[in-house]
Parts: C-alpha cells; structure tokens; sequence
C-alpha cells in the first residue's frame, strides 16, 4: 500500500486539476459542516471589510491633507525669504523678476505684515495684517477669487481694507462699516512708543475657506501698510509659490542663487512641520489600527482550516492510502485558504475603489435619507468630503492582505499533511 503511495505521489504534478477539485470541494458547503463553513464565510467577510475600510480611509485622509495643504498653502507661499535687517529687501522687484523666471515657479510677491487689535461695536480680537499690492493679489489663486462682497479691482487706492468673512462676522462689520486697528509698536514720542490707531472702512470681504485665515485675516494696500507699521524701506517677506509643492527641495538651490544675498529662506515644510506632522501621525496609527481588522480575519482562516483539517481527517487518510503526497494534501489546503482571501482581497478593493471614488456622493444621499447633517460644510469649512485614492497604497494595502491570508494557511495545511493515515483510520 506504501508503494503505491509511493508511485502516486510521484505521477502527480504541482497544483494539479486534482487537487483544485478536492479544495474546492472542501469549501462548499454541506449539511454537517455548516459552522465551518460559517467561520470561512465570516473570514472572508472580514478580509473584504478589512480591505475596503483601509482603502476608504486612507483615500479620505489623502483627501485632507491635499485640501488643507492646498488651502494652507494657497495664500503662504512655499518659500518664504524673510530679510536679516530691515534695509535687506529694499529693492525687491529685481529679486521678484529673477525669482518669476527660474522654472516651476509661478509667482512671487511682496508681503508687510505685522498683528494689531482690531476694534469695533464694542468688540475686540487680535488679528493679522497683511499688507499686499493688487497685482500680488491677483497672483496668489487663493485671493484673487477670494471676495465675496466688493472686489480687489483698485485696492491699492481705495483707502479701506480687506476683511475675512468670519472675522467680520466676530466683530459684527458688514460691507462699508469701519473698524479701529490698533499697533502696538507705532510713534516715538518724548513719553515712550505709543500705539498707532488708525480707522478704516471695509471695502471688501472675502472667504479663503479655512477657518484660521478667514478668521484673523486682514488685507491692507501695501503702501498704506508701510505707513502703519513705519517701515519706509524693504518688506517684511517675499513669498515664492511653485508649481508642485512637493518639488521644493529640487528647486531650493535655483531659489538662493536667485536670491543673491543673505537672508533667512524657509520652505512649507518647515514653517507647517508641526501641523502636517500630526496628520501623517493619524494617518499612520489609523493605518495600523484597521491592519488588525485583516489581521483577524487571517487568524479566522487559520481557526476554520484547523477545524476542517480535523473533519476532513479521514478524506485525508483515504487519500493518502490511494496515493496522495503530503504535498499534495498540503496543497490542497493551501488552496482552500487561499481562495478565501484571495476572494475577500479582490472584494475588498473593488468595494474599496468604488466607494472611495464616489464618498461625496454616498455622503450627500446618506444625509438625504436619514436627514442628519454629516460633514457639515460651516463646520469644516470644506464644501466636499475630500478623497483622493493613491494607487499605491491600494496595491499594498491589497497584497498586505494577500500575504496574510497565505500565511494564515501554512500551518493547518502542514497538519494536514502531517496527518498519518493509520492514526486517523484507527477508529473509523
């Protein structure tokens, strides 16, 4: 009986149209293995969630960070030269002009900016000033469609400011009213430097759609702005947007050359470290937390195949007797694991993909029918919830899975084949 054994195993091939049958023949379901069955079912229900969940989550922060850089970066500039001394700048057109000309750089512009109380109705709040000429408003896309009451068509002699829509709102200014603004650092005098208060009528208002800029952030004509904060020559900044932020670094060394003297250049990275380093660590720990999601549903595939291994214990003896080789019988249950995680993963991105690519309209029909606001846009101040699929994450999110589920079945496949045939047909 061994011999024969013997000479089966050696007249069966690899992965042989035998052993797919048999497999697939183990994961049908029959009458007295309904709850091994059910545990496979659940398996690979959890592998599909696993998957897809991972898929939509990191598709949806992918989404945040991209609108929130965008939108931070949209009205900061990617690199920033700020001046040693007050005199460094004073001839910045020249600079700006070399700067507009080095490749993948889009614009660069002149920036005055300090802080100041603004006042009105009783009301006060710190605030930011900044002090930009209308031809460097209307190269930054954040600003220049910005307004959503007045325009930014002859700023710079207007005589009035630019006020964001939720800081007008905190000081309860509409369009035309004034506002008191008041510096901290502004006449020298015989008793000491005294603020500088001045008036201004708001000409304009205008929503950037973050919160932390349309909440603290005023624009004022640049050369009114020298005059406020007393500084007759240079600027405080030059902001320098490019094409791609993510091309910084290559581009670092073309900024300096242009540059030509000694200054302090910053790029997005350093002056938001801490903001996009929070969100890197979310997106890591949220990662890590939906992995175990696949993880136990990889240990359910080892716990079913354990279990059918010791019901299929005498199909596996009357195999071996007929024929089968260990790496057979350990095939076919490598199969029979497999498919189920195979199956689950493939679920899993498909689900995955679709929702991810149509969040937004899930969202709107979500809140349609159940009438209960999510993702409210005045709270988030974003009009859509934003998600943006890396093909990338999603192959390695999908052989992550496959990986597991093929380790998941080593070990109850190598019992399997481990089985002696004379053991498991004692007591048949």
């Amino acid at each position: 009986m061994m011999k024969n054994a013997t000479e089966g195993s050696n007249s069966t091939s690899p992965f042989s149209l035998f052993e797919w049958m048999v497999a697939f023949r183990y994961l049908r379901s029959r009458r007295k293995e309904t709850f091994i069955s059910v545990i496979a079912a659940l398996s690979f229900v959890g592998i599909l969630l696993g998957v897809a969940a991972l898929i939509i989550v990191m598709a949806v922060m992918n989404g945040f960070r991209t609108e929130l850089r965008d939108r931070i970066l949209g009205i900061n500039g990617h690199f920033v030269v700020t001046p040693l001394d007050a005199t460094d700048l004073a001839d910045f057109d020249p600079m700006i002009k070399r700067l507009e000309a080095i490749g993948n750089v889009n614009s660069a512009v002149a920036v005055i900016e300090g802080q100041v109380l603004a006042s009105a109705n009783t009301r006060q709040t710190g605030t930011i000033v900044r002090g930009m000429r209308e031809q460097d408003i209307n190269k930054v896309a954040a600003l220049k469609d910005s307004a959503t009451i007045g325009f930014f068509t002859g700023f710079d002699d207007l005589g009035g400011i630019a006020m964001g829509s939720r800081l007008a709102i905190k000081l309860g200014l509409a369009h035309g009213d004034q506002v008191t603004l008041i510096a901290p650092r502004g006449n020298v005098t015989a008793f000491g430097v005294t603020p500088r208060v001045k008036t201004y009528t708001i000409t304009t208002i205008f929503e950037i759609g973050l919160a932390e800029y349309d909440s603290s952030l005023v624009l004022m004509p640049f050369n009114e702005a020298k005059a406020f904060f007393n500084k007759p020559v240079g600027v405080d900044a030059l902001e320098i947007f490019i094409s791609d932020p993510d091309i910084y670094r290559a581009l670092q060394g073309q900024v300096e050359d242009a540059v030509g003297q000694s200054v302090i250049l910053s790029n997005w990275t350093e002056r938001n470290s801490a903001f996009f380093a929070v969100l890197e660590v979310e997106r890591n720990v949220m990662f890590i937390i939906l992995s175990l999601i696949i993880l136990v549903a990889a240990l359910n595939i080892v716990s079913s195949l354990i279990m059918l291994v010791k019901d299929k214990g005498r199909d596996i003896a009357i195999l071996r007797t007929m024929g089968a080789a260990r790496g057979s019988v350990l095939r076919i249950f490598l199969i029979t694991g497999t498919a189920i995680g195979i199956c689950g993963t493939i679920a899993g991105f498909g689900l995955g993909l679709l929702i991810a690519t149509n969040v937004e309209p899930i969202r709107l029909f979500v809140q349609e029918i159940t009438g209960v606001a999510i993702f409210p846009p005045a709270f988030y101040q974003l009009n859509a919830l934003p998600s943006r699929v890396d093909m990338g994450e999603a192959i390695a999110v999908t052989l992550m899975a496959l990986i597991l589920s093929f380790l998941a079945t080593l070990y109850p496949a190598w019992r399997a084949a481990r089985l002696d045939p004379v053991e498991a047909l004692r007591y048949e």
